[in-house]
């Protein structure tokens, strides 16, 4: 999945495809840059390079997914980025420090631009928070249940919330709140670039845009 998603319109209609075709799908006019009502436009994808997203919650495919693809079924994989993009996750193994292995996933910011204190010591929360005996094979076995890489990411978003004098966030919350809308984005538009894979384009009203979700016309 390495193709750019545009939108477009034309005939009262709305139409997804990798590139503007000669001929309108829907209606079938030729297209050209005057018979278009706005100029086309990229739809942001909804995954992210997590080595340059610092301070971020990541969420990608787990290591043993062969494809490393989100496809609704696999498991997915947990970890928090450092100011520089390198990625604490916790395994079977202990705590992992990656720099690479993380270039397509989605990422959640947890520190706003403007929280130079919180950015300053984001590094040195991460090193001590990772370096405790609760994630050391030694003393505390991976379960996963219970004790995996997304306990290592909710509790250390706690003990940041803790040291800045603020409520925890149970994992209930932290999910429907953060992760849960993101991921639901990201099955929209694979379900969208899927369809536009095998049908060269998806076409939907224009008042029904906002409800682009399941694409069943073509």
């Amino acid at each position: 999945m390495d193709r750019s998603v545009i939108r477009f319109s034309h005939c009262q209609k709305e139409i997804f495809c990798f590139s503007v075709p000669e001929e309108c799908p829907s209606c079938g006019e030729e297209l050209k840059g005057s018979r278009l009502q706005e100029a086309p436009v990229s739809l942001p994808s909804p995954f992210t390079n997590g080595h340059k997203s610092s301070c971020c919650l990541l969420v990608a495919p787990a290591h043993d997914n062969i494809n490393r693809e989100f496809d609704g079924t696999s498991e997915l994989h947990t970890g928090i980025s450092n100011t520089s993009g390198l990625v604490y996750n916790y395994t079977r193994g202990g705590v992992r420090k990656d720099q690479s292995g993380w270039e397509r996933c989605v990422s959640v910011p947890l520190v706003r631009p403007d929280m130079f204190h919180l950015l300053a010591q984001w590094d040195q929360y991460l090193d001590r928070f990772s370096d405790g005996p609760m994630w050391d094979p030694a003393w505390h076995r991976f379960h996963d249940e219970d004790h995996n890489c997304f306990s290592f990411c909710l509790q250390f978003v706690n003990s940041v919330l803790a040291a800045e004098g603020r409520s925890s966030l149970t994992r209930e919350t932290f999910t429907h709140s953060f992760i849960l809308p993101r991921m639901r984005r990201v099955s929209k538009y694979n379900t969208l670039y899927d369809h536009i894979q095998r049908h060269q384009y998806y076409s939907v009203d224009r008042q029904e845009v906002g409800q682009v979700d399941s694409p069943d016309s073509g």
